[in-house]
């Protein structure tokens, strides 16, 4: 009898996964990218309400999770265990993975504006690059998808001239990801996201556009991005 109580959830998965459809929406989120249900509704060629049908079902396996931004909801894997297991079963099907291509404008893709902070290829890189020297760490305990900064973080982003800890007094969530919108991936948002923001503007890093939210690297920005983060912009 435990041995059927233990395989029963494994039968469900398959059953979630083994629907035509929504394999296809969970193998298109393989590249790591969200997407909208809309998206997800045309990868799987089903209508906009069979695909919210597919959804909640694969949401409530656990197999995704979901993002609010603004009026659009989007859509990706649920962890990394999900992806390794929907990799694998992919090895044995021998099936091809399809790439995210953006359709954003080049110049808003690069950088630009996200409410009072960066975002854009540009903001993603510069987010993966403080996880990568440990200079973020995550907070769940703060919330889903809060950010704390070690105290390497500290010392770093001081000498760059972000003040942490006035960021962190502000009124407002300190640190946390923002789903980018032309990269589907999360870049700094919250009060520390801002402060960065106006710390490159100030040090002249980057340059607002006059006639939209798009943001250019100057030639400064393009060395200083180079030598401190390791970006090539």
């Amino acid at each position: 009898m435990d041995v059927e109580r233990n395989d029963a959830p494994i039968a469900d998965v398959a059953a979630a996964i083994a629907e035509p459809a929504r394999a296809r929406m969970l193998c298109r989120l393989l590249d790591g990218h969200a997407r909208t249900g809309t998206e997800l509704a045309i990868v799987g060629g089903v209508s906009a309400s069979t695909a919210s049908a597919h959804l909640a079902k694969l949401l409530a396996r656990r197999m995704v999770k979901v993002a609010a931004q603004g009026r659009h909801r989007y859509y990706s894997l649920a962890s990394a265990h999900v992806a390794t297991a929907l990799e694998a079963l992919t090895v044995v099907a021998g099936a091809p993975q399809a790439s995210f291509v953006p359709n954003t404008p080049d110049r808003l893709r690069a950088a630009r504006t996200c409410y009072d902070h960066m975002a854009g290829a540009l903001a993603v890189a510069l987010h993966d690059r403080m996880f990568a020297k440990r200079w973020l760490s995550n907070a769940p305990a703060q919330g889903d998808g809060a950010y704390e900064v070690t105290r390497a973080g500290s010392i770093a982003l001081a000498e760059l001239g972000v003040d942490v800890d006035t960021a962190r007094a502000a009124r407002r969530r300190f640190a946390c990801g923002c789903l980018d919108w032309s990269e589907r991936r999360p870049h700094l948002a919250g009060a520390l996201g801002a402060a960065l923001l106006e710390m490159s503007l100030q040090r002249k890093w980057i340059v607002r556009d006059l006639d939209s939210r798009a943001l250019n690297v100057t030639r400064n920005g393009r060395r200083a991005l180079r030598e401190r983060f390791g970006i090539e912009s």
